[in-house]
């Protein structure tokens, strides 16, 4: 297990759940300490791409601007994934636990596009 999801764990036993459907728009609701670890990753990520165009003004050689790049892509998907692992093993769950099986079309939606 991973150090993000073992964080991930340890947050979801404090919380009551990620995903609100009620009344107007969805919202999720991650605790401060999972919402902190998104924003700074974030955070850094926005730093990288700053400092991609920075390169590419500077003319910097080809490969090592596509290696920030493929760089900030995985940091991109680790961003991804702890999402997408905090959304299904709470509001996922909740709303099948609710009924609502059409939380998987959307899902599988989402999966998908992430795969792309």
């Amino acid at each position: 297990m991973s150090v993000e999801s073992e964080m991930l764990d340890q947050t979801m036993d404090h919380e009551e759940g990620c995903c609100s459907h009620e009344g107007e728009g969805r919202k999720s609701h991650h605790s401060d300490k999972v919402k902190n670890n998104l924003i700074n990753r974030l955070n850094r990520i926005e730093g990288q791409v700053r400092g991609i165009k920075g390169l590419i003004e500077k003319d910097t050689y080809c490969d090592d601007v596509l290696n920030q790049i493929a760089s900030i892509q995985s940091a991109l998907n680790g961003v991804g994934k702890l999402l997408l692992e905090h959304h299904m093993r709470s509001c996922v769950i909740e709303r099948i636990q609710e009924g609502d099986t059409e939380v998987l079309t959307e899902l599988m939606t989402t999966i998908n596009k992430l795969m792309k």
